[in-house]
């Protein structure tokens, strides 16, 4: 039985691609195997969001091909469409890009039978449908990523995404319905909802579909408990919308609104649809429904021209939303972008420098952000045991790890009293657990 090894670098999007892909290979005989093991195909979803995204796949890339010189490669995602027929070089056998996927089986027999390495990526085209792979999603223990959209047309002053992804291509609401059936049935009980610019869902397809429609469509299936949504634009956070989704009771007050700069002359040269005041407002809308949320955001520092008021604006804007966890990314040009060729670039130095000031603060706020959990009641979902002790997460996702005597099921809720915070887990005891069994 041939063996296959894959590896996802960069988003949920990916992973979900990588899945789709790995199931084609299982489809056709394929075992899957770690990366770690012997493999008769190693398969890298690259990321180019970022230059750390581009010099991680690189590393990887190059890795494989010195460690498993007689296995076949498979180098495809967005990097791979970007850069093409330039990762031949790297010694891969088959890059693909982002667009043919569905493909990818057959274009690797293509090489095995020719014996000569492939460049198949295909260009980005308006028309392009959006990839309906008829294949499960990632599975992470009890929770399943389902992609829904696909593509960007905001086209950011920063980001290449838009010209590796393609345009806005939304899933047909009936095949997601499936899906979601599907995956029910297999006994996930949480959903997450994710896209490259998942409010643009629909907006292709009809101009009465929204999000809106994906999140009643879960909701309405048995099995479902939760759902969970990936990155938002703080724009879509009107009252209606927070209003509907409180409606929606297996929602996860849990939400990633994307800031990147909380200077509203930075939004602007970055060419983002918000500002401050906007995005502030968002927050409120979604926090008068849902008091106790959790609120995740990206900031990109260092951008082109950034000064240190403007940085301190950010500074100031994390602690005024007072988020539960950050994600930093020291701003890197992307060819072709642009803020690639803006004035006032800034040394490494600087950027790296106040990438550690963002993460620092972002460690503080979060942990004051735990800290009024501290003795909350919630519900958990057990995913896994490590060691003698259960894990899951909270709506809000906040890791927790039960005590050691505490006996639970996977996948089945229970009520829990937070007891201590912890940057990296919280402490919990059950408080009420019918479904309480010895294992």
């Amino acid at each position: 039985m041939p063996t296959i090894a894959a590896h996802t670098l960069g988003c949920k999007v990916n992973q979900y691609d990588t899945q789709a892909m790995l199931e084609l290979f299982l489809q056709e005989g394929y075992h899957s195997v770690s990366m770690d093991q012997q493999a008769d195909v190693y398969l890298i979803n690259t990321c180019t969001v970022t230059g750390t995204g581009d010099k991680k796949s690189l590393q990887l890339i190059r890795k494989i091909r010195r460690e498993h010189p007689s296995s076949l490669l498979v180098v495809c995602g967005c990097m791979a469409q970007q850069r093409g027929e330039e990762l031949l070089s790297t010694g891969a056998d088959l890059v693909i890009g982002t667009q043919r996927r569905h493909e990818v089986t057959a274009l690797l027999r293509q090489v095995a039978i020719t014996g000569k390495p492939l460049c198949a990526v295909a260009p980005l085209q308006n028309d392009q449908p959006f990839e309906c792979l008829s294949v499960s999603a990632l599975s992470e223990h009890t929770r399943a990523v389902l992609k829904i959209q696909e593509g960007c047309g905001n086209h950011c002053s920063y980001c290449i995404i838009p010209s590796v992804r393609g345009p806005v291509r939304s899933r047909p609401l009936n095949d997601i319905r499936n899906e979601v059936l599907r995956l029910a049935g297999a006994g996930f009980c949480e959903v997450v909802l994710t896209g490259i610019h998942l409010c643009s869902y629909g907006r292709d397809l009809d101009s009465s579909l929204s999000l809106l429609d994906v999140i009643r469509t879960v909701q309405d299936t048995e099995g479902i408990l939760r759902i969970r949504l990936g990155s938002l634009e703080p724009t879509v956070a009107t009252p209606s919308f927070a209003a509907e989704l409180r409606k929606a009771d297996k929602i996860c007050p849990q939400f990633h609104l994307a800031l990147q700069s909380g200077s509203d002359t930075v939004l602007a040269r970055m060419r983002r649809r918000y500002n401050t005041s906007q995005y502030l407002t968002g927050v409120e809308n979604l926090r008068r429904e849902f008091p106790h949320a959790a609120f995740t955001t990206d900031i990109l520092t260092g951008f082109p021209g950034e000064t240190r008021e403007e940085f301190e604006e950010t500074k100031q804007m994390i602690e005024t939303v007072g988020f539960a966890r950050i994600h930093v990314f020291p701003y890197s040009p992307r060819p072709g972008t642009p803020a690639a060729s803006m004035p006032g670039q800034l040394p490494s130095g600087i950027k790296e420098q106040r990438a550690r000031e963002l993460i620092a603060l972002g460690h503080a706020v979060a942990d004051r952000y735990l800290e009024t959990w501290t003795g909350a009641e919630t519900t958990l979902i057990p995913e896994e045991k490590v060691g003698t002790c259960w894990e899951g997460y909270t709506p809000e996702y906040i890791r927790v790890r039960l005590r050691e005597n505490d006996r639970c099921l996977p996948g089945k809720p229970v009520r829990i009293r937070l007891l201590k915070a912890d940057p990296r887990v919280m402490s919990a005891e059950i408080i009420d657990n019918t479904d309480r069994k010895d294992d």
